[in-house]
């Protein structure tokens, strides 16, 4: 790694999924400390890393939605989702060695700060890893939106999207062995092509606000340092 990171600060988006390791529900406590402790040491090579993270490993609410439930109350409940698991993600910083703060956009102090842009740039100056908890604090938005929302706030250089593989297909690899991966894609082609690693609100953002996205394989080890330093394996959406 180059002794002077790639970018000054970024946005990395975990989904909730991704903390479950190969469990069907929940946190996999392994799985965490691992990402917390990866978070750690790409931050000590002096890149400000905020984070959003996902509640899909304890509740979707357009799953919710689908089942009947009226879907504002179904995305609050998600909201809810993403705080416990940005408390557990500033947990798993704290023991390896980092400071994680935790900053939900819906107030409950009791439990985590509250998000707001001055208090994370704050935060983040002061060299606290910051998660931004509660989405956009709005119903019918995902965490998708609520990472490119953060990253265009926290004036990121990068939106980087951690995913089960190493970058943007055509199609999911795991059910087709011969999809065509991306190097780099314009925010154009993303659009064109209903890529789904992303929706479409998030791609919108990004691109009016020029930040550009990487998306990489959360799981192999020191994947988000390589990202960091411009080595890593990941397909790059800009322009």
């Amino acid at each position: 790694m180059p002794e002077v990171p790639e970018f000054k600060r970024v946005l990395l988006k975990v989904s909730g999924e991704a903390l479950m390791g190969e469990g069907a529900f929940g946190i996999d406590v392994g799985v965490l400390g691992r990402i917390g402790a990866e978070v750690v040491a790409a931050s000590r090579g002096g890149t400000q890393i905020a984070i959003v993270v996902g509640g899909g490993n304890l509740f979707r609410g357009v799953a919710g939605a689908a089942r009947g439930m009226d879907r504002a109350r179904a995305d609050h409940i998600g909201m809810l989702a993403t705080v416990m698991n940005s408390i557990a993600l500033a947990g798993a910083i704290d023991e390896a060695g980092g400071k994680g703060r935790a900053l939900s956009a819906i107030p409950m102090e009791a439990l985590c700060g509250t998000y707001t842009r001055t208090r994370a740039l704050e935060c983040l100056d002061a060299g606290e890893i910051v998660i931004c908890a509660g989405g956009t604090g709005n119903p019918f938005f995902t965490t998708d939106s609520a990472a490119a929302l953060r990253a265009a706030e926290l004036n990121c250089d990068a939106l980087l999207k951690g995913t089960q593989v190493d970058g943007i297909y055509e199609a999911d690899p795991r059910t087709h062995p011969g999809a065509k991966r991306f190097d780099t894609l314009t925010f154009a082609e993303a659009l064109k092509r209903d890529l789904k690693v992303m929706d479409t609100a998030a791609f919108a953002l990004a691109r009016d606000n020029a930040i550009p996205i990487i998306v990489f394989d959360i799981h192999e080890t020191g994947s988000l340092d390589a990202v960091l330093a411009g080595t890593g394996r990941a397909t790059l959406v800009s322009g």
